[in-house]
């Protein structure tokens, strides 16, 4: 079971390392301890990432994770294409395209047979602007992962792949019962 281990804000060290991971005890189930390391993991690397992305580029990481889904498919995405690719709802997705598009990064086209739809594709501006922030969040990503072997890489692509199987398997056997 977990418990919640209570830190002491006048322990300023210790409160700035304060994550997710921090709530498990050596006596928790170690599955558990792996899924909260995985996730103080994730989203340590996601917080870092949106700092950079907002410092360097004035940009969110939504806008980020949406401008490079359209850079996967130069003639566009339906909103509901898009929606579903980024897991967001459709509202999330237009505010965030409203943006790029007053901005002039993305641009909206009719879609033919269907005049309710329309499509969204980046601008030359915004693949130009995209590419820029991919090459930077590469460089970024390659960093912060350079504390690992070429060997550990590979080790860990490899386990996580292995977790990601059975979790599908696992979660579609319990979704489908």
């Amino acid at each position: 079971m977990l418990r919640v281990t209570a830190i002491d804000p006048s322990d300023g060290a210790r409160a700035r390392r304060a994550d997710r991971e921090t709530s498990a005890r050596a006596d928790d189930h170690r599955a558990l301890r792996l899924w909260l390391r995985l996730l103080t993991c994730t989203q340590l690397l996601e917080r870092h990432m949106r700092n950079l992305l907002r410092l360097r580029f004035g940009t969110t990481l939504p806008r980020f994770d949406l401008m490079s889904r359209l850079e996967r498919y130069p003639a566009g995405l339906k909103m509901k294409e898009l929606s579903h690719h980024l897991m967001v709802t459709g509202g999330n997705v237009t505010g965030i395209v409203d943006q790029l598009v007053r901005e002039r990064l993305v641009e909206r086209l009719p879609e033919p047979g269907d005049r309710r739809a329309f499509r969204v594709r980046l601008t030359r501006g915004g693949d130009e602007a995209f590419g820029k922030m991919a090459r930077a969040h590469e460089e970024w990503i390659v960093s912060v992962l350079s504390g690992l072997s070429r060997k550990e890489h590979a080790e860990l692509f490899r386990l996580l792949a292995k977790v990601k199987s059975h979790a599908l398997e696992t979660t579609e056997r319990k979704d489908g019962a």
